[in-house]
């Protein structure tokens, strides 16, 4: 698999490079965060990083005065397993070089299903932010040749919570996993509740 930067024009389709944020506290303060061994943690919202002074920049630039959470994705991983989307776009902050598995919601077929085969890797340097587009489909990060990673995920207040009611109907209803979130499982990822419809393989980094 080719790994492209997020410098490169191939990430133009994808989403842009953030200037001007002082990320320094930020990179400081998810040192206290969890890093799993073999395995990865998502959580949405943590209050100490929705503390900082950055977050209210985040609020008012990235976000144009939107209530935002600020949470973050730690761990190990190296595998494409799914990918999501949301009705916005999300901001990562890489503390850590990663690599993002990316694709477009336009690929989706119109019965949900997406051929793994289109999916494009960008790598993300240490102290970069990115603004990754609502139109693209993603999931957890990779590490850099086995290494874990750390990645600050800012996102609208709510997203990735539990459903407050599941949709019963066909075509993107069936993708609908949690708030603001749609996914599209690997079946070999067996994540319970997924509509698996990644084909094709469950590529690895």
């Amino acid at each position: 698999m080719i790994v492209h930067k997020v410098t490169d024009p191939e990430f133009i389709p994808y989403g842009k490079v953030l200037e001007g944020y002082d990320l320094q506290e930020i990179i400081k303060k998810m040192e206290d965060t969890p890093l799993p061994e073999d395995s990865t943690v998502y959580v949405p919202s943590d209050k100490n990083l929705e503390a900082l002074a950055i977050a209210e920049e985040f609020r008012c630039r990235a976000y144009g005065g939107l209530p935002i959470q600020i949470g973050y994705c730690n761990g190990t991983n190296n595998k494409l397993n799914a990918l999501e989307y949301h009705r916005d776009s999300e901001i990562n902050v890489a503390c850590t070089d990663l690599i993002l598995l990316l694709g477009r919601e336009q690929d989706i077929e119109p019965d949900g299903r997406y051929d793994t085969a289109k999916v494009m890797a960008f790598r993300v340097p240490a102290g970069t932010v990115i603004e990754v587009y609502a139109t693209s489909l993603h999931y957890a990060p990779c590490g850099i040749d086995g290494a874990k990673f750390r990645c600050v995920v800012v996102l609208p207040r709510d997203t990735n919570l539990d459903l407050e009611h599941k949709p019963t109907g066909e075509g993107e209803d069936r993708l609908l996993f949690a708030r603001n979130k749609w996914l599209v499982a690997h079946p070999d990822a067996k994540i319970e509740g997924a509509f698996n419809g990644l084909y094709g393989e469950n590529l690895t980094v």
